[in-house]
């Protein structure tokens, strides 16, 4: 133990092992570097060529799905109203600022949709107008004075300039119903994508492909926004337009959960299960309101059709007897 004691405290001992040690510490500080891989840019490199790919693919099914092109040529009819709207440019003269956002909503995207849109909008009032100054003047004989039958015509014109809107929204509810009905079940599935350990643009395309037999719309929204993922610079809008483009409270909720998840690091997991949940107590709640109201729908129907029929099944044979009796 004394040599070993000496040896340790030796000097020239330990001049010699702190050489050592900083000559290890050298070699590791320069050599790690050199022998580390460049994972970082290999990922960034991959991460691109997927969301090219993804790009490419999404792009090339909404190209190939008729009626889902999101700039398409006009043909046929549409091509005349094209001419003469550019001839006449009486777009602006109808033209709203939120005509876009519920021809969107109604799943008619491209500028083709809107040109028909404006055309028919200033179109219908005068032909309502004409058609009804026909019918009034011409194929009846009302009694009425001539100013209450151009008054009519009038009232017809005014029908005619809504009457594109009320087929518009006809449309989006049609459309938000389909959604609706499905979205808390696709809610579910990106949620088990998620939480499998896929990517947002993954689960996206993941769902689009599955819920496609429940709700062609929702497939056709989710795969947009898998598109719109994949090339727009920011994230958030495409989570904005998806809200934007279906128009209901609980895919906005749904949108504005994904970006509180991207910006400040929540956990999607349980934003994606919070809203699935409340999405189907949405769900339910109006199928227990549509219910309720059944009652009060059902009074003038059972009044005008069910109570006639019962009174002459249970006082017919009644006034039948009587009639006998005198």
């Amino acid at each position: 133990m004394g040599d070993i004691m000496d040896l340790l405290f030796d000097p020239g001992f330990l001049a010699t092992a702190g050489a050592a040690v900083l000559a290890f510490a050298t070699i590791v500080t320069w050599g790690l570097p050199l022998l580390e891989r460049d994972t970082l840019n290999k990922r960034l490199k991959s991460v691109a060529e997927r969301r090219e790919e993804l790009r490419a693919r999404h792009k090339e099914a909404l190209s190939g799905r008729k009626g889902a092109t999101l700039r398409s040529e006009p043909v046929g009819s549409a091509k005349i109203i094209k001419q003469f709207s550019e001839r006449y440019n009486f777009s602006k003269l109808v033209a709203s600022e939120d005509t876009q956002a519920k021809l969107q909503q109604a799943g008619l995207r491209g500028p083709t949709p809107l040109m028909v849109f404006n055309f028919f909008r200033f179109v219908m009032p005068f032909v309502l107008f004409l058609v009804a100054l026909f019918y009034l003047f011409v194929l009846t004989h009302f009694t009425w004075a001539p100013m209450m039958k151009v008054g009519a015509s009038v009232v017809a014109a005014l029908l005619g300039y809504y009457a594109p809107d009320i087929y518009i929204n006809n449309l989006t509810q049609h459309r938000q119903q389909s959604i609706m009905s499905a979205f808390p079940d696709a809610l579910d599935l990106l949620l088990i994508c998620v939480e499998s350990g896929m990517s947002v643009e993954a689960g996206f395309s993941k769902v689009a492909g599955e819920i496609g037999q429940a709700s062609g719309e929702l497939a056709e929204e989710f795969a947009l926004t898998t598109a719109e993922l994949s090339y727009l610079p920011d994230r958030k809008q495409a989570f904005d337009n998806l809200a934007k483009r279906c128009g209901h409270q609980g895919v906005k909720a749904v949108a504005t959960a994904l970006n509180q998840a991207e910006r400040y690091g929540t956990p999607l997991g349980q934003a994606l299960r919070v809203c699935a949940q409340e999405n189907r107590e949405m769900r339910m709640m109006d199928a227990e309101r549509k219910a309720a109201a059944l009652p009060a729908k059902l009074t003038v129907p059972m009044i005008l059709f069910f109570l006639p029929c019962l009174f002459v099944v249970i006082m017919g044979p009644a006034v039948m007897k009587i009639s006998h009796m005198f």
